[in-house]
């Protein structure tokens, strides 16, 4: 029977080839979970804002490629409701963006988990 590496009872469980207790296990494992949660929660607020931050680029570009294309053939009405229609959604891209800007920045920053991610289970 091997020592516990960690407090040096006897014991018969061996994690990565090394010797430990249930009892150092268990504790081990309690110290490990909120590391693993907060990697969890980090890279579910990257990606959100990497996804953000895709959807602002992809509507500026559709706003600038349509302020480029004055004046165009589209009907007077059509055209403002085209630029309108643009600008709506470049501004709602915009506002997502630094709402995961800011979330991110709340976690790094503060440890502060949004709801929806400690609902979720990430």
């Amino acid at each position: 029977m091997a020592q516990c590496a960690f407090c040096k009872t006897e014991t018969w469980l061996f994690v990565g080839g090394v010797p430990i207790c249930i009892k150092c296990s268990d504790a081990r494992e309690a110290k490990r979970k909120p590391v693993e949660t907060e990697r969890k929660v980090r890279t579910a607020l990257i990606q959100g804002l990497t996804e953000a931050t895709v959807r602002a680029n992809a509507a500026s570009e559709a706003f600038t490629a349509i302020m480029s294309d004055i004046p165009s053939g589209i009907p007077h009405p059509d055209g403002i409701q085209r630029i309108h229609s643009a600008s709506r959604e470049l501004s709602t891209a915009r506002k997502e963006m630094m709402k995961a800007h800011s979330r991110l920045h709340d976690f790094l920053s503060r440890g502060i988990i949004p709801e929806d991610l400690k609902r979720s289970g990430s």
